[in-house]
């Protein structure tokens, strides 16, 4: 079967606390469960920036205050297919951090059921998928410089 790849964006969202970030993980509860930060598919006619700001809304209810792209790529495959994705078996995602101001979060009731802020530790830990935990390693060391 040819792989059939969905194109997105991983965001991860952060506050400065105390000088130092925290992390907002989001509970899944569509097509797996668990803790993620969000992320989403690139929509016909958007560009990866467009992606970021829509989802950024979308999954916290707030508007990004900093948007910052990382060279980070990748992509991961779906461990079925999905009737919402039709004949696609990957997705693909491009890595940015999204600053909010606020812990006040608006879920997307669809997508997440709950959500939590949380310190680099507890927050790579509580993530299930090895691309995402790289993923946060590789912000937190960019913003603690």
């Amino acid at each position: 079967m040819k792989k059939k790849f969905r194109k997105g964006v991983f965001i991860l969202v952060y506050l400065i606390e105390n000088n130092k970030p925290v992390y907002l993980l989001l509970k899944r509860n569509k097509h797996w469960i668990g803790w993620e930060f969000p992320k989403g598919g690139i929509e016909k006619g958007e560009t990866e920036l467009d992606t970021v700001k829509r989802e950024s809304k979308e999954e916290t209810g707030q508007a990004p205050l900093k948007i910052k792209s990382y060279k980070i790529r990748g992509n991961y495959k779906y461990d079925k297919e999905y009737e919402d994705r039709p004949g696609i078996t990957h997705q693909t995602y491009h890595l940015f951090s999204v600053q909010i101001n606020s812990k006040q979060v608006t879920l997307d009731k669809k997508e997440h059921s709950d959500y939590k802020w949380l310190d680099f530790d507890k927050a790579f830990s509580s993530l299930k998928w090895l691309n995402q935990k790289v993923c946060l390693n590789y912000v937190n060391k960019e913003l603690m410089k």
